[in-house]
């Protein structure tokens, strides 16, 4: 009988065994601007803007009037002429075809129809973005749901002249919902508001946020709006500023809020006059 001593234990798998898969790559951007400049006549209205906008995410546009938000936005939208260095759009060139029916843009100018009520104006708009008889029943689901979601419903049947200036501002932010967009371009859609329409529109902009997925650039020249932005760019002269947090502005610049820290960037970046002219002040 012959005896075997017992030999050393078989190697395992050479991985661990609980070993996580990879990781997902990143999302693409949903706004990549690079070297983007537009400009009007003998004016160069945007220099050179380099910024990326995340998926699901609201990024505010801060500047004062005339700094070239509105340029920055009709160029995302793909209406706007003269435009060079490279902008692409959840993962298209501005202005390509396939993203007529995933923006919505909503500009200051005033677009709906005064002598139509809520619902019409919307039918409306949902006729041109789906035109034809197959798809009666989604436009008319799809109205439904953004009246719904600008809290309309109950003035859905009102005249559109016969509404507040709030009531109108989200009448053209629901006709912009009306394609379940991915991204939603906003210009200074709260001006003229009162605190608590401002509030409640900002509320709804975060639901779209996290319960849709949506993305949102909106314009603002009103400071305290920058803190329920996720991502800021503060602009002036056509320039970017800053691209930040909320948080990292105020801690980058030693400032208690977005609007000093704006100040203090501003300061920071205005050219020194000459020695002659800072004499003669």
């Amino acid at each position: 009988m012959m005896n075997y001593e017992p030999g050393p234990p078989s190697a395992g798998p050479t991985g661990p065994p609980d070993a996580s898969p990879p990781p997902a790559p990143p999302s693409p951007p949903a706004i990549e601007a690079r070297d983007l400049t537009v400009v009007r006549g003998t004016r160069t209205v945007l220099r050179a803007l380099d910024f990326t906008v995340r998926p699901g995410s609201i990024t505010g546009l801060l500047g004062p009037s005339g700094c070239g938000k509105t340029t920055l936005m009709r160029a995302v939208v793909g209406t706007q002429a003269k435009v060079t260095g490279t902008l692409d759009v959840l993962g298209h060139p501005a202005g390509d075809p396939a993203l007529r029916h995933r923006i919505g843009y909503v500009t200051q100018a005033p677009s709906v129809y005064t002598d139509l009520t809520v619902r019409q104006n919307l039918d409306y708009f949902a006729a041109v973005l789906h035109p034809g008889r197959a798809h009666r029943a989604a436009r008319r689901d799809a109205v439904t749901r953004a009246i719904g979601d600008v809290d309309l419903t109950s003035h859905a049947d009102a005249l559109a002249g016969a509404l507040s200036g709030g009531q109108r501002s989200r009448v053209l932010l629901a006709v912009a919902l009306l394609g379940t967009p991915a991204l939603l371009v906003l210009d200074e859609p709260t001006v003229g508001l009162d605190p608590v329409l401002r509030r409640d529109l900002w509320d709804l902009f975060h639901r779209l946020a996290a319960d849709r997925g949506t993305t949102l650039l909106i314009s603002s020249h009103v400071m305290d709006e920058a803190e329920r932005c996720h991502r800021l760019l503060l602009m002036r002269d056509g320039r970017i500023l800053a691209d930040d947090t909320p948080d990292a502005l105020r801690r980058r610049t030693g400032t208690e809020t977005v609007e000093d820290a704006f100040l203090q960037l501003v300061e920071a970046t205005s050219p020194t006059p000459p020695p002659d002219q800072e004499a003669s002040r």
